[in-house]
């Protein structure tokens, strides 16, 4: 068991890797190809209307492709929040399900003896209630 979790670990931190330096060598291309375009329109707006309205066209550019980049930013903060819920959700139930630990937990369980087992159970169950119940309450509201 604990040798599938370091192995899917390995898997997405260097799925994980690869896909951030092409997504850095991707954005440094954008970056470029941004600039010469704000470029061009600056030079193509200053022989036409002035350096002023070059000026504001540049910024009227920059503008726009932050706003889109803080949209876009938004939805993946949402989106991944919402993941991360279900994720800890279905995470929750996943470790009971594995037959490796079924079969430890019986021998264990056959070790100690059912007399031993049973105040160890209930106490166990109790802590498992508290911590269900911990998190179904409202967030606090912020101010």
């Amino acid at each position: 068991m604990l040798q599938r979790i370091i192995d899917d670990l390995k898997r997405s931190a260097g799925t994980a890797l690869d896909l951030t330096s092409l997504a850095v060598a991707a954005a440094f291309a954008l970056l470029i190809t941004t600039l010469f375009l704000c470029a061009a329109a600056f030079v193509y707006v200053l022989q036409k209307y002035g350096l002023i309205e070059a000026c504001l066209t540049g910024a009227a550019i920059f503008f726009v492709i932050t706003l889109i980049t803080m949209i876009c930013y938004i939805v993946r903060n949402r989106r991944a929040k919402i993941y991360a819920a279900q994720a800890a959700k279905s995470a929750a139930n996943a470790p009971f399900a594995d037959p490796m630990l079924m079969a430890a937990g019986i021998q264990i369980a056959r070790a100690i003896g059912a007399k031993r087992l049973i105040p160890i159970l209930v106490l166990g169950g109790v802590a498992l209630g508290f911590l269900a119940t911990r998190g179904e309450g409202k967030p606090p509201e912020e101010k």
